[in-house]
């Protein structure tokens, strides 16, 4: 199956104006870490009627999303997705706390080191955001939108990811999914978290944002600002394998 694979923005953006029959899409430098992480951007699904509120079009939606979720090698009851409240809050995912397989209340961003967890976020010109840090074996996956971008979220995970895992943002690879941008939108939040990441120690060379707008491309992406709030969601997915304990 075609996959859109995107290791700068030029190349990504030629795939992504091509047909893609499969609607999801990875990153080269996420795929580069091994087998152990595995990630997915699921996109628009070309059938599903999407003109109604969050909770219907999520549901919905989920039969799709579960099936990219299974191949990536996971199951529902290793889910965990972040309530999302356009906040700066991020919670730490520890099985033996009993953090598995449900909605974690009262944040947009989760981190984790266990193996056979799989991370999820929904967005609909939002941005999801990946960070891996593949020595320490931390990974997270936050939701930035205007709000979380301007409280910097993304540097609140990357400070959770070193103090919880020893993670260091010098070998870390952050990723910005495709999100809703200037003129369609009047905050470039996706260069606030850009500079959110490097000013908490990611190298320049290892953030990657492709620089695409979701609100310009509705065969592919779901835009809350340009369908006024009835659309769907993407899902963000990110997840390390179970075989792959340290």
């Amino acid at each position: 199956m075609k996959v859109h694979r995107a290791t700068d923005a030029p190349s990504f953006l030629g795939e992504i104006n091509m047909a893609n029959k499969d609607n999801r899409m990875e990153w080269q430098s996420l795929i580069d870490l091994g087998d152990e992480w595995r990630h997915r951007f699921v996109m628009r699904h070309p059938e599903v009627v999407v003109d109604a509120e969050r909770e219907e079009v999520v549901a919905r939606l989920w039969p799709w999303h579960e099936e990219q979720m299974r191949g990536l090698g996971f199951g529902p009851e290793q889910l965990v997705r972040a309530e999302q409240v356009h906040g700066a809050g991020v919670a730490v995912v520890k099985r033996a706390e009993g953090m598995v397989a449900g909605v974690v209340a009262g944040v947009d961003g989760l981190i984790s080191n266990e193996p056979g967890l799989v991370l999820g976020i929904y967005v609909a010109d939002c941005c999801a955001v990946y960070l891996v840090e593949p020595e320490a074996g931390s990974f997270g996956l936050v939701h930035s939108g205007k709000r979380g971008s301007e409280l910097n979220i993304v540097g609140e995970a990357i400070r959770l990811m070193v103090r919880e895992h020893g993670a260091c943002p010098g070998r870390m690879k952050v990723v910005l999914s495709p999100c809703i941008r200037p003129p369609r939108y009047e905050v470039d939040f996706a260069e606030q978290i850009r500079e959110g990441a490097l000013e908490a120690g990611v190298l320049q060379e290892n953030v990657m944002d492709s620089g695409v707008c979701t609100a310009t491309d509705l065969l592919r992406f779901y835009s809350y600002r340009a369908e006024k709030g009835r659309t769907g969601r993407m899902l963000a997915l990110l997840g390390r394998r179970e075989s792959c304990l340290r």
